[in-house]
C-alpha cells in the first residue's frame, strides 16, 4: 500500500457551503488513478457529512476491494456497550462500505480509554472484529506518551493507532509527541500519521525553513518535505493528508506515487527546520525554576498554541485529560515561584480556562 492517506476531513466546499462532490469525485478519481488506496474519515467530519460524501465519491464509484477505508467511532459519545455496535453499524450505512478496514476509537485520552475499559467496548470491537464488521482494531490518540504506553500495554489488540505527528511537533520535548511515535513502535504497532503538515501550516513555512529546503531541492513543496519526513519514519503504514483542492492532491501525489524515504541528511534538515520554530519560544521556561514538572507540560501546550496561533485543537483533548491527573493551573501556580513560570501559567489559564 502506497502511504499517502486521503483524509476526508478538509474537503472542498460549493458556494452554498456544502461539500462539493462533484470536485471531491475528481479529486478521489485521480488519487485511486495513480495507485493510492488509503481513506480516512470519520462520525464528525464536516458536522456528519464527510461519511455520506465518502459513500457517493468513493463506495458507490468503485469495487470494496480496491480501497482501505478507517472511520472512527466518536468515543466521547460512547457511554454503555451498545453504543459501540450502534455506532459502527450506523457508519457502515452512511459510507455503503459492507466493512471498516480499520476502525478507531477516535480521540482517546486517558479519561476515555477508561470508560472504554469499564464498559467493555474492547470487548464489542472483537466481536465486530469476528463478524466481519471491521478487519483491524484502532484508535487515534491525544494524550501523552505515558498514557499511550499503558494502553498499548493493557489493550494487545490494537494493531494500529493513529497519532499527530510532524517534524516541527516532534521537537517539542514537553509534549512527548516524538515519545508516542517511539512507544507505538515499541509495541510493535503500527503508526498512522495524522496533520503531517499541522492543519496546513508546515506547508508555508518562516523564510529560514524555506531556503533550507530550497537548497535541498528547488522542486519540492513545503508541504512536500512535511509528509515525507513522516513517511519516513520506521513502522509509519500511512501519512494523511487531509486534502482540499485538486492541486493538493496533485502536488501530493507527484513526490509520493514513487516515494523514496528521505536520506540522514534531509532527515536531519526537517529535525533542524522543527527547531527553528521552538528555538525561541514565546514562554522560554526551560532555564526557569519549576516547583512541579507537571508544569512543564502546561507550558508547552501553551507555547504551541502560541506559535502557530491555533486557538482551538488537539491541544485542548490533550490539556482537558492531562489536568485530571496533574492538577489545575490555578492551583499549580500557587506555589511556583519564577516570574516566567507565573507568567507562563496565567496564560495557561486564560486560554485554556473553557478548553
Amino acid at each position: 500500500m502506497k502511504k499517502l492517506g486521503f483524509g476526508f476531513m478538509r474537503l472542498p466546499l460549493a458556494q452554498n457551503g456544502e461539500i462539493d462532490i462533484e470536485m471531491v469525485k475528481q479529486m478521489v478519481d485521480y488519487y485511486m488513478a495513480h495507485g493510492f488506496t488509503y481513506f480516512d474519515t470519520s462520525y464528525v467530519y464536516h458536522q456528519g457529512k464527510s461519511e455520506p460524501a465518502l459513500r457517493q465519491a468513493l463506495t458507490e464509484r468503485y469495487p470494496r476491494e480496491s480501497y482501505v477505508l478507517a472511520s472512527k467511532m466518536p468515543t466521547w459519545d460512547v457511554f454503555r456497550t451498545e453504543d459501540v455496535r450502534r455506532f459502527c453499524e450506523e457508519q457502515l450505512e452512511r459510507t455503503g462500505a459492507g466493512y471498516f478496514d480499520n476502525y478507531l476509537m477516535h480521540m482517546l485520552t486517558e479519561k476515555d480509554y477508561e470508560r472504554m475499559v469499564r464498559i467493555g467496548a474492547f470487548d464489542e470491537f472483537r466481536k465486530l472484529k469476528e463478524e466481519g464488521k471491521i478487519r483491524r482494531i484502532c484508535c487515534s490518540f491525544h494524550d501523552t506518551a505515558d498514557i499511550l504506553d499503558r494502553i498499548l500495554d493493557e489493550q494487545p489488540d490494537i494493531e494500529w493507532v493513529q497519532i499527530l505527528l510532524n517534524y516541527a511537533d516532534m521537537q517539542a520535548e514537553d509534549l512527548t509527541v516524538r515519545e508516542a511515535y517511539e512507544t507505538i513502535v515499541r509495541h510493535g504497532r503500527k503508526v498512522i500519521v495524522m496533520e503531517p503538515v499541522k492543519g496546513g501550516r508546515l506547508a508555508d513555512v518562516p523564510q529560514e525553513i524555506r531556503e533550507m529546503f530550497r537548497a535541498a531541492d528547488p522542486a519540492m513543496s513545503d508541504a512536500s518535505w512535511a509528509i515525507r519526513a513522516m513517511a519516513s519514519l520506521p513502522g509509519v503504514e500511512v501519512v494523511l493528508s487531509g486534502m482540499s483542492t485538486m492541486e493538493q492532491v496533485m502536488d501530493n501525489v507527484s513526490y509520493m506515487e514513487d516515494f523514496k524515504p528521505l536520506t540522514e541528511k534531509e532527515q536531519a534538515m526537517t529535525e533542524e527546520a522543527g527547531r527553528v520554530f521552538f528555538g525561541h519560544p514565546p514562554i522560554d521556561y526551560h532555564e526557569a525554576v519549576i516547583v512541579n514538572p507537571a508544569v512543564r507540560t502546561f507550558l508547552a501546550l501553551m507555547n504551541n498554541r502560541l506559535v502557530f496561533k491555533e486557538l482551538h485543537g488537539w491541544q485542548d483533548a490533550m490539556y482537558a485529560s492531562y489536568v485530571t491527573r496533574a492538577g489545575r493551573p490555578e492551583d499549580l501556580i500557587k506555589k511556583e515561584t519564577d516570574p516566567v513560570v507565573i507568567d507562563g501559567l496565567k496564560q495557561v489559564i486564560q486560554s485554556y480556562g473553557n478548553a
